[in-house]
Protein backbone atom coordinates (compact mmCIF):
# COMPACT_ATOMS: atom_id res chain seq x y z
CA UNK A 1 0.00 0.00 0.00
CA UNK A 2 1.36 3.30 -0.84
CA UNK A 3 0.06 7.02 -0.30
CA UNK A 4 -2.61 8.24 -2.92
CA UNK A 5 -0.80 10.36 -5.59
CA UNK A 6 -1.68 13.13 -7.59
CA UNK A 7 0.38 14.86 -10.72
CA UNK A 8 -1.02 18.12 -11.49
CA UNK A 9 -0.89 20.34 -14.24
CA UNK A 10 0.76 18.00 -17.13
CA UNK A 11 0.24 17.08 -20.55
CA UNK A 12 -0.98 13.64 -20.92
CA UNK A 13 -0.13 11.14 -24.21
CA UNK A 14 -2.41 8.33 -23.58
CA UNK A 15 -2.39 6.17 -27.01
CA UNK A 16 -4.75 3.01 -25.45
CA UNK A 17 -7.58 6.23 -24.99
CA UNK A 18 -5.77 8.36 -27.74
CA UNK A 19 -5.87 11.01 -25.46
CA UNK A 20 -3.77 13.62 -25.83
CA UNK A 21 -4.73 16.52 -23.15
CA UNK A 22 -3.63 18.73 -20.42
CA UNK A 23 -5.02 16.95 -17.14
CA UNK A 24 -4.47 15.30 -13.59
CA UNK A 25 -3.28 12.06 -13.03
CA UNK A 26 -5.10 10.56 -9.46
CA UNK A 27 -3.74 7.43 -7.81
CA UNK A 28 -5.27 5.44 -5.04
CA UNK A 29 -3.72 4.09 -1.93
CA UNK A 30 -3.24 0.30 -3.88
CA UNK A 31 -1.48 1.68 -6.88
CA UNK A 32 -4.07 1.91 -9.45
CA UNK A 33 -5.20 4.70 -11.59
CA UNK A 34 -8.27 6.66 -10.67
CA UNK A 35 -8.32 9.20 -13.23
CA UNK A 36 -6.42 10.54 -16.09
CA UNK A 37 -7.33 13.39 -18.69
CA UNK A 38 -8.65 17.07 -17.94
CA UNK A 39 -11.84 16.06 -16.21
CA UNK A 40 -10.04 14.86 -13.10
CA UNK A 41 -8.64 18.23 -12.50
CA UNK A 42 -12.49 19.22 -10.49
CA UNK A 43 -12.33 15.69 -8.48
CA UNK A 44 -9.95 16.60 -6.31
CA UNK A 45 -6.60 15.15 -4.36
CA UNK A 46 -7.28 12.30 -2.01
CA UNK A 47 -7.02 12.19 1.50
CA UNK A 48 -3.32 12.24 2.34
CA UNK A 49 -2.54 12.01 -1.27
CA UNK A 50 1.32 12.93 -2.37
CA UNK A 51 0.27 16.30 -5.00
CA UNK A 52 3.11 17.07 -7.30
CA UNK A 53 2.71 19.98 -9.54
CA UNK A 54 4.26 19.16 -12.88
CA UNK A 55 3.85 21.58 -14.99
CA UNK A 56 5.48 21.53 -18.08
CA UNK A 57 6.40 18.02 -18.02
CA UNK A 58 4.30 14.73 -20.12
CA UNK A 59 2.88 12.09 -18.82
CA UNK A 60 2.77 8.78 -20.85
CA UNK A 61 1.84 5.20 -19.63
CA UNK A 62 5.23 3.50 -18.41
CA UNK A 63 7.10 1.98 -21.28
CA UNK A 64 7.30 -1.68 -22.17
CA UNK A 65 10.36 -3.00 -23.55
CA UNK A 66 9.68 -6.38 -25.35
CA UNK A 67 13.57 -7.75 -26.31
CA UNK A 68 16.19 -7.42 -23.05
CA UNK A 69 18.87 -9.50 -22.37
CA UNK A 70 20.17 -10.19 -18.99
CA UNK A 71 22.85 -11.66 -17.52
CA UNK A 72 21.48 -13.21 -14.55
CA UNK A 73 21.61 -16.24 -14.13
CA UNK A 74 25.28 -17.04 -15.07
CA UNK A 75 26.76 -13.77 -15.90
CA UNK A 76 25.82 -12.00 -12.83
CA UNK A 77 28.92 -9.64 -13.65
CA UNK A 78 27.42 -8.43 -17.03
CA UNK A 79 24.05 -7.43 -15.74
CA UNK A 80 21.57 -8.67 -12.94
CA UNK A 81 17.58 -8.79 -12.89
CA UNK A 82 18.23 -6.19 -10.12
CA UNK A 83 20.65 -3.67 -12.01
CA UNK A 84 18.50 -4.00 -15.14
CA UNK A 85 15.61 -2.90 -13.05
CA UNK A 86 17.25 0.35 -11.90
CA UNK A 87 18.20 0.90 -15.61
CA UNK A 88 14.78 0.28 -16.61
CA UNK A 89 13.38 2.89 -14.13
CA UNK A 90 16.21 5.63 -14.94
CA UNK A 91 14.81 4.79 -18.93
CA UNK A 92 11.17 5.14 -17.90
CA UNK A 93 10.60 1.40 -18.34
CA UNK A 94 8.12 0.05 -15.80
CA UNK A 95 8.07 -3.95 -17.62
CA UNK A 96 10.20 -5.41 -19.61
CA UNK A 97 10.16 -8.95 -21.08
CA UNK A 98 13.46 -11.28 -20.14
CA UNK A 99 14.62 -13.34 -23.09
CA UNK A 100 16.04 -16.83 -22.39
CA UNK A 101 19.97 -16.27 -23.18
CA UNK A 102 21.10 -17.40 -20.08
CA UNK A 103 23.07 -20.20 -18.45
CA UNK A 104 21.32 -22.05 -18.00
CA UNK A 105 18.99 -21.55 -20.67
CA UNK A 106 15.54 -20.68 -19.32
CA UNK A 107 13.70 -23.49 -20.91
CA UNK A 108 12.33 -25.20 -17.75
CA UNK A 109 9.45 -24.40 -15.74
CA UNK A 110 11.79 -23.69 -12.53
CA UNK A 111 13.78 -21.46 -14.39
CA UNK A 112 11.24 -19.38 -15.52
CA UNK A 113 9.86 -19.50 -12.16
CA UNK A 114 13.26 -18.50 -10.42
CA UNK A 115 13.01 -15.14 -12.88
CA UNK A 116 9.76 -14.58 -11.90
CA UNK A 117 10.77 -14.51 -7.84
CA UNK A 118 14.24 -13.03 -8.07
CA UNK A 119 12.19 -9.96 -9.96
CA UNK A 120 9.18 -9.88 -7.05
CA UNK A 121 12.20 -10.52 -4.42
CA UNK A 122 14.89 -7.64 -5.97
CA UNK A 123 13.37 -5.78 -9.71
CA UNK A 124 11.60 -2.36 -9.23
CA UNK A 125 9.81 -2.61 -12.41
CA UNK A 126 7.69 -5.33 -13.98
CA UNK A 127 9.69 -8.42 -15.47
CA UNK A 128 8.32 -10.92 -17.20
CA UNK A 129 9.97 -14.18 -18.00
CA UNK A 130 10.20 -15.18 -22.06
CA UNK A 131 10.90 -18.85 -22.14
CA UNK A 132 13.02 -20.78 -24.98
CA UNK A 133 11.27 -22.05 -28.23
CA UNK A 134 13.58 -25.15 -28.39
CA UNK A 135 15.61 -26.62 -25.56
CA UNK A 136 19.12 -25.18 -24.91
CA UNK A 137 18.20 -22.53 -27.74
CA UNK A 138 19.74 -25.30 -29.82
CA UNK A 139 16.91 -25.51 -32.78
CA UNK A 140 16.60 -28.88 -32.35
CA UNK A 141 13.42 -30.09 -30.00
CA UNK A 142 10.70 -27.59 -28.75
CA UNK A 143 10.20 -27.24 -25.11
CA UNK A 144 6.98 -28.04 -23.21
CA UNK A 145 4.98 -24.75 -24.53
CA UNK A 146 2.08 -25.27 -22.89
CA UNK A 147 3.78 -26.12 -19.33
CA UNK A 148 5.95 -23.06 -19.71
CA UNK A 149 2.81 -20.81 -20.79
CA UNK A 150 0.87 -21.78 -17.91
CA UNK A 151 4.36 -21.38 -15.24
CA UNK A 152 4.37 -17.51 -16.67
CA UNK A 153 6.23 -17.50 -20.30
CA UNK A 154 4.68 -14.35 -21.91
CA UNK A 155 5.90 -15.86 -25.35
CA UNK A 156 8.31 -18.22 -26.76
CA UNK A 157 11.45 -17.37 -28.39
CA UNK A 158 14.91 -19.03 -29.31
CA UNK A 159 16.24 -15.37 -28.07
CA UNK A 160 19.51 -14.54 -30.64
CA UNK A 161 19.24 -17.93 -32.20
CA UNK A 162 17.65 -18.82 -35.36
CA UNK A 163 15.21 -21.59 -35.59
CA UNK A 164 16.78 -22.97 -38.46
CA UNK A 165 14.82 -26.70 -39.23
CA UNK A 166 11.74 -25.65 -40.32
CA UNK A 167 9.96 -28.96 -39.32
CA UNK A 168 10.79 -27.84 -36.07
CA UNK A 169 9.62 -24.47 -36.56
CA UNK A 170 6.15 -26.12 -38.24
CA UNK A 171 5.81 -27.65 -34.87
CA UNK A 172 6.56 -25.31 -32.26
CA UNK A 173 4.23 -22.28 -33.72
CA UNK A 174 1.49 -24.99 -33.78
CA UNK A 175 2.24 -26.01 -30.47
CA UNK A 176 2.35 -22.37 -29.41
CA UNK A 177 -0.86 -21.71 -31.68
CA UNK A 178 -2.83 -23.65 -29.41
CA UNK A 179 -1.77 -22.43 -26.17
CA UNK A 180 -2.23 -18.60 -27.60
CA UNK A 181 1.17 -18.29 -27.38
CA UNK A 182 3.79 -15.77 -29.29
CA UNK A 183 6.49 -17.31 -30.88
CA UNK A 184 9.10 -13.50 -31.11
CA UNK A 185 11.87 -14.98 -33.70
CA UNK A 186 15.09 -12.90 -34.92
CA UNK A 187 15.56 -13.61 -38.29
CA UNK A 188 19.70 -14.58 -39.73
CA UNK A 189 20.47 -16.74 -42.16
CA UNK A 190 22.64 -19.40 -41.15
CA UNK A 191 25.06 -19.40 -43.34
CA UNK A 192 24.60 -16.44 -45.55
CA UNK A 193 26.87 -13.73 -44.21
CA UNK A 194 27.80 -16.02 -41.61
CA UNK A 195 31.32 -14.53 -41.27
CA UNK A 196 29.53 -11.03 -41.28
CA UNK A 197 30.41 -8.28 -38.78
CA UNK A 198 28.55 -5.39 -40.51
CA UNK A 199 26.50 -4.32 -43.08
CA UNK A 200 27.50 -5.15 -46.52
CA UNK A 201 28.44 -2.57 -48.24
CA UNK A 202 30.78 -0.01 -49.90
CA UNK A 203 31.88 1.18 -46.26
CA UNK A 204 32.76 -2.17 -45.29
CA UNK A 205 34.72 -3.09 -48.03
CA UNK A 206 36.51 0.36 -47.66
CA UNK A 207 37.30 -0.35 -43.40
CA UNK A 208 37.89 -4.30 -45.12
CA UNK A 209 35.28 -6.17 -43.01
CA UNK A 210 32.91 -8.69 -43.92
CA UNK A 211 29.53 -7.44 -44.52
CA UNK A 212 26.31 -8.95 -43.65
CA UNK A 213 23.49 -8.73 -46.65
CA UNK A 214 20.04 -7.87 -46.31
CA UNK A 215 19.13 -11.19 -47.91
CA UNK A 216 20.60 -12.97 -44.48
CA UNK A 217 17.06 -11.09 -42.91
CA UNK A 218 14.75 -11.10 -46.06
CA UNK A 219 15.32 -15.05 -46.74
CA UNK A 220 14.50 -16.53 -42.89
CA UNK A 221 11.96 -13.64 -42.54
CA UNK A 222 9.95 -15.07 -45.71
CA UNK A 223 10.16 -18.16 -44.72
CA UNK A 224 8.84 -17.55 -41.37
CA UNK A 225 5.90 -15.33 -42.47
CA UNK A 226 5.10 -19.06 -44.82
CA UNK A 227 4.87 -20.98 -42.00
CA UNK A 228 3.05 -18.43 -39.55
CA UNK A 229 0.26 -18.39 -42.48
CA UNK A 230 0.23 -22.06 -42.83
CA UNK A 231 0.16 -23.07 -38.86
CA UNK A 232 -2.04 -19.44 -38.23
CA UNK A 233 0.18 -18.80 -35.25
CA UNK A 234 0.46 -15.42 -33.56
CA UNK A 235 4.01 -15.08 -35.27
CA UNK A 236 6.38 -11.63 -34.18
CA UNK A 237 9.57 -10.63 -35.86
CA UNK A 238 11.59 -9.47 -33.38
CA UNK A 239 13.94 -7.09 -34.95
CA UNK A 240 14.17 -6.00 -39.00
CA UNK A 241 16.79 -3.91 -40.33
CA UNK A 242 15.67 -2.89 -44.11
CA UNK A 243 13.05 -1.94 -46.10
CA UNK A 244 12.18 -5.12 -47.86
CA UNK A 245 11.10 -6.77 -44.75
CA UNK A 246 8.81 -4.44 -43.67
CA UNK A 247 7.55 -4.37 -47.07
CA UNK A 248 7.05 -8.50 -46.35
CA UNK A 249 5.54 -7.82 -43.17
CA UNK A 250 2.98 -5.63 -44.49
CA UNK A 251 2.25 -8.05 -47.16
CA UNK A 252 1.74 -10.90 -44.44
CA UNK A 253 -0.71 -8.36 -42.51
CA UNK A 254 -2.47 -7.78 -45.73
CA UNK A 255 -3.18 -11.32 -46.10
CA UNK A 256 -4.67 -11.66 -42.78
CA UNK A 257 -1.74 -13.26 -41.07
CA UNK A 258 -1.15 -12.97 -36.73
CA UNK A 259 2.17 -10.91 -37.91
CA UNK A 260 4.05 -7.76 -35.73
CA UNK A 261 6.87 -6.72 -35.83
CA UNK A 262 9.68 -4.93 -34.07
CA UNK A 263 12.86 -2.87 -34.26
CA UNK A 264 15.56 -2.06 -32.32
CA UNK A 265 16.17 2.16 -31.54
CA UNK A 266 19.54 1.47 -32.99
CA UNK A 267 18.67 0.71 -36.45
CA UNK A 268 15.77 3.91 -36.31
CA UNK A 269 18.94 6.38 -34.81
CA UNK A 270 22.12 4.95 -36.08
CA UNK A 271 23.87 4.37 -39.30
CA UNK A 272 26.64 2.50 -40.56
CA UNK A 273 28.38 5.18 -40.87
CA UNK A 274 28.42 5.84 -37.13
CA UNK A 275 31.15 2.82 -36.84
CA UNK A 276 33.77 4.78 -37.44
CA UNK A 277 37.36 3.85 -36.84
CA UNK A 278 35.91 0.30 -35.83
CA UNK A 279 34.16 0.93 -32.96
CA UNK A 280 33.04 -1.95 -31.20
CA UNK A 281 30.24 -0.84 -28.95
CA UNK A 282 28.23 -0.23 -32.84
CA UNK A 283 28.85 -3.89 -33.74
CA UNK A 284 25.37 -5.22 -33.54
CA UNK A 285 22.44 -8.05 -34.50
CA UNK A 286 20.98 -6.77 -36.95
CA UNK A 287 24.10 -4.91 -37.62
CA UNK A 288 23.76 -0.82 -38.60
CA UNK A 289 22.55 -0.31 -42.16
CA UNK A 290 22.79 2.09 -44.70
CA UNK A 291 21.37 6.07 -44.16
CA UNK A 292 18.33 5.11 -46.71
CA UNK A 293 17.85 2.03 -45.04
CA UNK A 294 17.39 3.68 -41.80
CA UNK A 295 14.80 6.40 -42.72
CA UNK A 296 12.90 3.80 -44.16
CA UNK A 297 12.72 2.02 -41.27
CA UNK A 298 11.48 5.43 -39.46
CA UNK A 299 8.69 5.85 -41.91
CA UNK A 300 7.61 2.14 -41.61
CA UNK A 301 7.70 2.63 -38.09
CA UNK A 302 5.05 5.73 -38.28
CA UNK A 303 2.71 3.94 -41.21
CA UNK A 304 2.64 1.13 -38.38
CA UNK A 305 3.95 -1.55 -40.51
CA UNK A 306 6.41 -1.70 -37.69
CA UNK A 307 4.47 -2.46 -34.47
CA UNK A 308 7.23 -1.40 -31.52
CA UNK A 309 10.55 -0.16 -30.75
CA UNK A 310 12.44 -1.81 -28.39
CA UNK A 311 16.24 -1.26 -26.65
CA UNK A 312 17.28 -5.05 -27.37
CA UNK A 313 19.11 -4.28 -24.32
CA UNK A 314 22.29 -6.57 -24.70
CA UNK A 315 25.11 -5.90 -22.04
CA UNK A 316 28.95 -6.82 -22.37
CA UNK A 317 32.24 -6.27 -20.54
CA UNK A 318 35.28 -5.06 -21.81
CA UNK A 319 36.91 -8.76 -22.71
CA UNK A 320 34.31 -8.94 -25.21
CA UNK A 321 33.79 -5.53 -26.09
CA UNK A 322 37.33 -4.27 -26.24
CA UNK A 323 38.47 -6.35 -28.86
CA UNK A 324 39.01 -6.06 -32.75
CA UNK A 325 36.04 -5.31 -34.27
CA UNK A 326 35.52 -8.35 -36.52
CA UNK A 327 36.18 -10.32 -32.43
CA UNK A 328 34.47 -8.28 -30.49
CA UNK A 329 30.48 -9.24 -29.36
CA UNK A 330 27.03 -8.45 -30.69
CA UNK A 331 25.25 -6.23 -28.55
CA UNK A 332 24.85 -2.85 -26.44
CA UNK A 333 22.79 -1.84 -23.70
CA UNK A 334 20.06 0.45 -23.96
CA UNK A 335 17.27 0.53 -21.37
CA UNK A 336 18.41 3.94 -20.26
CA UNK A 337 18.42 5.76 -23.36
CA UNK A 338 15.41 4.05 -25.22
CA UNK A 339 12.91 7.09 -24.63
CA UNK A 340 15.57 9.94 -25.37
CA UNK A 341 16.97 7.70 -28.61
CA UNK A 342 13.06 7.04 -29.86
CA UNK A 343 12.63 10.92 -28.76
CA UNK A 344 14.67 11.91 -31.57
CA UNK A 345 12.32 10.81 -34.14
CA UNK A 346 9.92 12.81 -32.37
CA UNK A 347 11.46 15.89 -32.38
CA UNK A 348 12.94 15.60 -36.08
CA UNK A 349 9.11 15.75 -36.93
CA UNK A 350 9.52 12.13 -38.54
CA UNK A 351 7.16 10.17 -35.73
CA UNK A 352 3.89 11.69 -34.27
CA UNK A 353 4.44 11.67 -30.48
CA UNK A 354 1.25 9.49 -30.28
CA UNK A 355 2.62 6.83 -32.46
CA UNK A 356 5.90 6.74 -30.87
CA UNK A 357 4.52 6.40 -27.17
CA UNK A 358 2.23 3.66 -28.63
CA UNK A 359 5.30 1.53 -30.33
CA UNK A 360 7.42 2.29 -26.82
CA UNK A 361 3.85 0.89 -24.47
CA UNK A 362 0.61 0.38 -25.74
CA UNK A 363 0.97 -1.61 -28.69
CA UNK A 364 4.01 -4.20 -26.96
CA UNK A 365 1.24 -4.72 -23.62
CA UNK A 366 -1.26 -5.29 -26.31
CA UNK A 367 1.24 -7.99 -28.45
CA UNK A 368 2.34 -10.17 -25.12
CA UNK A 369 -1.19 -10.01 -23.52
CA UNK A 370 1.03 -7.33 -20.34
CA UNK A 371 -1.09 -5.18 -17.74
CA UNK A 372 0.65 -2.26 -18.63
CA UNK A 373 0.86 0.58 -21.83
CA UNK A 374 -2.18 2.54 -20.62
CA UNK A 375 -3.32 5.20 -18.24
CA UNK A 376 -7.19 4.52 -18.27
CA UNK A 377 -9.03 4.12 -14.94
CA UNK A 378 -8.90 0.81 -12.86
CA UNK A 379 -4.94 0.10 -14.61
CA UNK A 380 -1.85 -0.14 -12.78
CA UNK A 381 0.06 2.71 -12.50
CA UNK A 382 2.83 3.05 -14.38
CA UNK A 383 3.93 6.03 -15.16
CA UNK A 384 6.68 7.56 -16.99
CA UNK A 385 7.23 11.64 -16.81
CA UNK A 386 9.22 13.43 -19.31
CA UNK A 387 10.11 16.70 -19.92
CA UNK A 388 10.05 16.59 -23.38
CA UNK A 389 12.45 19.50 -24.58
CA UNK A 390 15.24 19.13 -21.64
CA UNK A 391 18.64 19.04 -23.37
CA UNK A 392 21.39 16.42 -21.74
CA UNK A 393 24.64 14.81 -22.62
CA UNK A 394 24.95 11.25 -21.95
CA UNK A 395 27.98 10.13 -19.73
CA UNK A 396 29.36 6.58 -19.48
CA UNK A 397 29.89 7.07 -15.41
CA UNK A 398 26.13 8.20 -14.83
CA UNK A 399 24.64 4.43 -16.61
CA UNK A 400 23.01 2.78 -13.98
CA UNK A 401 23.66 -0.49 -15.88
CA UNK A 402 26.55 -2.96 -14.93
CA UNK A 403 28.11 -2.79 -18.46
CA UNK A 404 28.66 0.70 -20.11
CA UNK A 405 28.81 -0.60 -23.45
CA UNK A 406 26.08 2.37 -25.00
CA UNK A 407 26.80 3.55 -28.66
CA UNK A 408 24.99 6.69 -26.96
CA UNK A 409 28.43 7.55 -24.95
CA UNK A 410 28.51 11.59 -25.18
CA UNK A 411 25.66 12.04 -27.16
CA UNK A 412 23.10 15.00 -27.23
CA UNK A 413 19.87 13.97 -26.27
CA UNK A 414 16.51 16.45 -25.99
CA UNK A 415 14.09 15.05 -23.55
CA UNK A 416 14.57 13.05 -20.77
CA UNK A 417 12.79 11.07 -18.28
CA UNK A 418 12.84 12.67 -14.69
CA UNK A 419 10.10 10.39 -13.10
CA UNK A 420 8.96 6.70 -13.28
CA UNK A 421 6.34 5.77 -11.07
CA UNK A 422 5.63 1.52 -10.95
CA UNK A 423 2.05 1.11 -9.37
CA UNK A 424 1.99 4.22 -7.93
CA UNK A 425 5.25 4.30 -6.17
CA UNK A 426 8.18 6.54 -7.17
CA UNK A 427 10.85 4.24 -8.17
CA UNK A 428 13.05 6.86 -10.32
CA UNK A 429 13.05 10.64 -10.18
CA UNK A 430 16.03 12.83 -12.12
Amino acid sequence: MTRPLVLQNLRIVDPSRSLDENGTIIVTDDGRILAAGKDAQNQGAPAGAVVKDCAGLIAVPGLVDARVFLGEPGSEHRETIESASRAAAAGGVTSFISMPDAEPVIDEIALVEFVQKTARDKALVNVYPAAALTKGLLGKEMTEIGLLRDAGAVCLTNGRQPVHDTLVLRRAMTYAREFGAVVALETRDKYLGANGVMNEGLLASWLGLPGVPREAEIIPLERDLRIAALTKAAYHAAKISVPESAACIRVAKESGSSVTSGISINNLTLNENDIGEYRTFFKLSPPLRTEDDRVAMVEALASGTIDIIVSSHDPQDVDTKRLPFADAADGAIGLETLAAAALRLYHSGHVPLMRLIDALSTRPAAIFGLDAGTLKPGARADIAVIDIDEPWVLHKETLVSRSKNTPFENARFTGRVVQTYVAGELVHSA
